[in-house]
């Protein structure tokens, strides 16, 4: 049963540049978004040369997927290795930004899954590296960059198609299946909890959609309402924040997911324009066979639905590729990324427990 973990979109190949122009690697194998990850950059023209995870395991069956891949002998290895520009991560969250300033301080660009970090201490650590080495922190805020109807309507949003955004409504219902996950899943130290967690997603959206620098959050709340076997999972979080430019945003995950749903999580995310608004269902459309990626927008002019499934394709990728060699920001901005983790921690820090 599909639960999130393993999501790793196929796109159709565009590539960036020649073969072997990019090369770059994968270590520490703790999430299965690594397959995402990898899948994005080779698409786009990347070239994988060499995994890496202290546990053998994980690296065969990473290189199952990936035979490609050279199995290397430790990450040293790896980051000694001239030809790799870059090194794509899924670690435990909690070891996610000191290996990133690991990765940096190597003279590599670092890809790493969501959350980030886990604590603002890291952030900062990371800010400071990332500025004196001049390489980059790019994090794979999934549920909008791996997502066709995500990119689709941050193209809508763009060419003004619901005038100003005032409002971004973010859902992200995730199934736990809880048997399957990792011990670190359920210690909260190494998750960081499910707003810094699943709710960086949300906090990203909002941020992107809105077109805002800066924002506030206003309240939160977290709750462990059914799994008291794991006393240190919340299972249930929300939030509300304010925009510097005044939009503002509710958001609401979850690992609450009932068995019956088809998919690991009915994500949505509503955007209301001053001009009319979008609603994305990404992963499935309940009760139809029409599956996810469906959008539906409502103008001045009418209404519209596009099923987008196999027809925009990931370009978050191609970009970030670019951005690497050529030194310039149009996949994602350094800035732009570390606010969106910074809100998630801040947004956790104040949560208040419920339930």
């Amino acid at each position: 049963m599909s639960t999130g973990y393993d999501y790793a979109p196929q796109g159709k190949p565009a590539p960036v540049c020649q073969p072997g122009d990019f090369k770059f690697a994968a270590v520490a194998l703790d999430h299965g978004h690594i397959y995402g990850q990898c899948n994005g950059l080779i698409e786009a023209g990347g070239e994988l040369k060499w995994v890496f995870d202290p546990d053998p395991a994980k690296v065969e069956a990473f290189r199952k997927k990936f035979p490609q891949a050279g199995s290397a002998r430790s990450l040293d290895e790896v980051l000694a290795d001239p030809d790799i520009k870059l090194a794509a991560a899924a670690a435990v969250p909690s070891e996610r930004g000191p290996l990133g300033v690991q990765v940096m301080r190597a003279g590599k660009h670092y890809f790493t899954d969501k959350t980030p970090f886990t604590q603002l201490a890291q952030l900062a650590e990371a800010k400071r590296v990332a500025a004196e080495t001049g390489k980059k922190y790019m994090v794979y805020y999934s549920e909008r960059l791996h997502v066709e109807c995500a990119v689709f309507a941050g193209d809508l949003v763009e060419q003004g198609a619901v005038g100003r955004v005032v409002q971004v409504l973010g859902l992200g219902p995730h199934r736990l299946n809880a048997e399957s996950r990792p011990a670190w899943f359920f210690e909260k130290a190494k998750y960081g909890g499910i707003l810094c967690d699943i709710g960086s997603h949300q906090i990203e959206q909002f941020l992107f959609y809105s077109g805002a620098s800066d924002a506030k959050v206003t309240s939160a709340r977290v709750a462990n309402y059914t799994n008291k076997k794991y006393p240190e999972l919340e299972d249930f979080g929300d939030a509300t924040l304010v925009a510097d430019n005044g939009a503002a945003s509710y958001f609401r995950v979850d690992w609450l997911t009932p068995n019956g749903l088809r998919t690991w999580g009915d994500g949505r995310t509503i955007i209301l324009g001053t001009d009319g608004y979008i609603e994305m269902r990404k992963y499935i459309d309940v009760t139809r066979e029409d599956g996810g990626d469906q959008l539906f927008l409502v103008t001045q002019d009418g209404e519209k639905h596009f099923s987008l499934a196999g027809k925009v394709g990931f370009p978050f990728f191609g970009r970030l590729i670019l951005d690497c060699v050529n030194g310039t920001e149009t996949a994602m901005t350094q800035e732009h990324a570390f606010k969106a983790a910074e809100l998630c921690l801040k947004a956790q820090e104040a949560a208040q427990v419920i339930g």
